[in-house]
């Protein structure tokens, strides 16, 4: 495995097991199975509706607590609730929590951070992290944070390679942790000359050549999946390197395209949304 030191020292793997849109059974298979053929990380969240699944992967795989890195998110209904990441501890069944973040800035999104940052003091988040704060709201966060981030999670990939965040990120030493890493699975992504190219090269697929692009601009990569053989795929990246004129190719298809597109309609509606959790 390979790691990112993150600015308060703790070490993060470069690559996790993500659990966005995986139901509980999935996920909970997904996690365990992650963890025994090599993974250290799992990400999840309150808004996925699977972190008692992701608990329970934990302990089936056999891997010790201290030796997973995982990760989860407060949903904005909960950013002025003072028993939120006791009640998130418990869902996960663990006594604290890797990484931290506060999931959308929608709501009383600064009461959320709050939250954060006193369950870092209180030892129940190892760091913190912010997720989807990009423009405004990280420029109003940085004038009222009290302590720095260590994260920040935003869709990244070859087509969207987050250059102006980046600056801002570099500031701090915030590292980014990427979702969408394979563009939302856009074939035309995938499917670029160069993905090809250096597949062939280095006895890779496209997606295998992707996730390392993403390991080597320091970003930390989360892809999901429930099929165990993708899983595997998806981790069998550390063997190789690409070169820094190959860094520099897949670079110039860094066209500034997202595939999400956030509205404030929907930020007013994370607001009011609370998720279902699963029941213990």
């Amino acid at each position: 495995m390979e790691y990112v030191k993150l600015n308060n020292g703790v070490e993060c793997p470069v690559i996790g097991i993500g659990t966005y849109t995986i139901s509980p059974a999935d996920a909970e298979v997904s996690v365990r199975e992650a963890l025994k053929m090599g993974y250290e990380c799992v990400d999840t969240a309150a808004a996925y509706v699977n972190e008692r699944a992701c608990g329970r992967g934990i302990k089936a795989s056999g891997v010790p607590r201290e030796k997973v890195f995982l990760s989860t998110k407060l949903w904005p209904s909960e950013y002025e609730n003072p028993h939120a990441v006791d009640e998130t501890l418990e869902r996960l069944g663990v006594e604290y929590v890797d990484l931290l973040y506060i999931h959308q800035p929608a709501g009383n999104w600064l009461a959320g951070y709050r939250l954060l940052e006193k369950a870092y003091r209180a030892g129940k988040a190892k760091s913190i992290g912010i997720s989807n704060f990009e423009g405004k709201y990280l420029d109003e966060l940085q004038l009222k944070w009290e302590i720095v981030p260590q994260f920040m999670q935003a869709e990244a990939h070859p087509y969207f390679a987050q250059d102006e965040l980046r600056k801002t990120l570099a500031k701090y030493d915030i590292k980014l942790m990427s979702w969408y890493p394979l563009g939302h699975g856009d074939r035309s992504l995938i499917e670029e000359q160069i993905f090809q190219k250096l597949g062939e090269k280095y006895q890779k697929s496209p997606a295998q050549i992707i996730l390392r692009w993403h390991t080597q601009m320091g970003f930390v990569v989360i892809p999901g999946s429930k099929n165990v053989a993708h899983i595997r795929d998806n981790l069998n990246i550390l063997d190789f390197k690409l070169t820094n004129g190959e860094m520099a190719e897949i670079a110039g298809l860094n066209r500034g395209v997202r595939y999400y597109h956030r509205t404030d309609e929907q930020l007013d509606a994370f607001a009011s949304f609370r998720p279902k959790y699963e029941k213990a």
